[in-house]
């Protein structure tokens, strides 16, 4: 009943569609203790392959380290998203959370308009790093350069193929889209 009820509170943040930036994801990370910061992590970005190319470094890697991995959208079941080895997060821990996410915000008096993928964006990095995982393979959710998940300090940024995909938001051309995508890549 309380995993139901959490679900339904994060699928209701659709209602705030897609709010691109990174000033949201980071408030809800701050709140956390800024738990990005501690991770290592293999920053995934593209077009087309993103999660194959994940679930091979994670099934790779994860023969010798203790890896997360963070990957949209799920097929079956929203715990599907968030794993660290061959386990998926609990219900439990979903509800946990969740709750504790939002009883942060509510404490902290933050405006209530994040994202269904900034808060489980920061749900998840805060789960690899309460877990202690050694490795975080994180798969950006559209684009790069402005998604949530470019809040990490990536160790490596691998971008797949480009290709001319959600064109209204990166642009026109494959060289706009590109440079969105590139986003990801620090310095």
């Amino acid at each position: 009943m309380a995993y139901q009820e959490e679900l339904r509170y994060l699928y209701g943040l659709e209602r705030f569609g897609m709010i691109f930036g990174l000033d949201n994801v980071s408030r809800l990370l701050h709140l956390l203790g800024d738990p990005h910061l501690k991770l290592k992590v293999v920053h995934v970005a593209g077009t087309n392959g993103k999660g194959s190319v994940c679930t091979i470094l994670h099934s790779i890697l994860s023969q010798r380290y203790r890896v997360g991995i963070y990957t949209s959208p799920h097929l079956h079941r929203f715990n599907e998203r968030i794993r660290i080895g061959h386990d998926e997060i609990s219900d439990q821990e979903v509800v946990d959370l969740t709750r504790l996410l939002r009883a942060k915000v509510q404490q902290e008096g933050e405006p209530k308009h994040f994202t269904f993928f900034d808060f489980t964006t920061a749900m998840a990095l805060y789960y690899f790093t309460e877990k202690e995982v050694e490795l975080a393979i994180v798969e950006v959710g559209l684009g790069g350069r402005l998604d949530s998940t470019n809040v990490v300090q990536p160790l490596v940024v691998v971008i797949t193929n480009i290709g001319h995909d959600h064109m209204d938001v990166l642009g026109e051309s494959i060289e706009d889209i590109a440079r969105e995508k590139a986003g990801v890549i620090k310095e």
